[in-house]
């Protein structure tokens, strides 16, 4: 049976302080995503792009939580919002879902409408626990609080939008940690989450670790969320991104990565974000992208 892919994007740049990750979306198409995809033998069905208000339009402090800083909330809320029912929806039709952000926000779209009707896992490759919330983080950017909104934590618990009761803590491996604020350290510590760092991949090989990782998002769960932010790799595989950080992953660690995802016949959706145009060198890392998508959709060498 011929697997069909929904593509949505999601141009959102709310969540940091360079901009450009909006035209991710564009990018990743320009690059060639579909005709990749077309390529090992899947239907493609492109959606567009949710409708996302331009960050320089609104304003940022426009909607507060009860402590601490969280800009662009409501923007951020209105985009997810929409973003969840385009992955149930697809979800619904048979399809799987791949959407195309912007900025690490609108994981909470992407995550929540794959959990909407299943009990899903998660698999979170990132040099970023993503565990802040608006009272810990040090610069009030939701990119850094996708997951701690998904799972309630903290001011989270009172924004029934944000939080996914589909997706669980036991359930969720992050992959690749290597830029983790003090307090998200802790919290990532005392949570279920189980998570590896870039020290885990060094010691003890991409191979293990990711398999580690699919086991937690397997384990009594009806498929796995793949939410790839391309600052994972490293600057010099990957230079245009919304956060680079050095010491990630290499160019074939992160196409093993993926391909042991597809292996495990388990992937029910799947993001692509922080593909930045204006950092990048000739779309070089949006070219990286549609060659991860097609790694984790069945892409094999022989």
């Amino acid at each position: 049976m011929t697997r069909t892919v929904r593509i949505v994007g999601a141009p959102t740049d709310y969540g940091a302080n360079r901009r450009g990750v909006d035209m991710g979306p564009s990018a990743i198409r320009y690059a060639g995503l579909a005709a990749e995809l077309e390529r090992i033998g899947i239907e493609v069905v492109d959606s567009g792009d949710v409708p996302a208000p331009r960050a320089e339009e609104r304003d940022p402090e426009a909607e507060t939580v009860r402590s601490g800083e969280a800009k662009f909330l409501r923007e951020t809320r209105q985009v997810v919002s929409r973003l969840g029912d385009r992955v149930a929806d697809a979800l619904a039709a048979g399809e799987t879902p791949l959407v195309l952000g912007g900025d690490h926000s609108v994981a909470i779209g992407s995550a929540s409408g794959s959990a909407r009707d299943a009990t899903v896992g998660a698999v979170w490759f990132d040099a970023h626990g993503d565990f802040n919330t608006p009272a810990t983080s040090p610069s009030g950017n939701v990119h850094g609080m996708p997951l701690a909104a998904l799972l309630g934590v903290g001011e989270f618990a009172d924004l029934g939008w944000a939080t996914s009761n589909g997706l669980r803590a036991e359930s969720i491996a992050l992959v690749g940690l290597r830029d983790i604020d003090e307090s998200e350290r802790e919290a990532i510590a005392d949570s279920p989450v189980t998570a590896f760092t870039m020290s885990d991949i060094d010691e003890r090989g991409i191979a293990p670790v990711v398999g580690d990782a699919l086991d937690v998002a397997t384990m009594a769960t009806e498929g796995v969320h793949v939410s790839l932010d391309l600052d994972w790799l490293d600057p010099r595989e990957a230079p245009g991104v919304g956060t680079p950080v050095r010491g990630g992953v290499t160019y074939r660690e992160a196409h093993a990565a993926l391909e042991s995802v597809a292996d495990r016949r388990c992937l029910r959706s799947l993001e692509l974000v922080e593909v930045n145009p204006i950092l990048d060198e000739h779309n070089e890392t949006a070219s990286l992208a549609t060659e991860l998508a097609a790694s984790a959709l069945g892409k094999q060498i022989l």
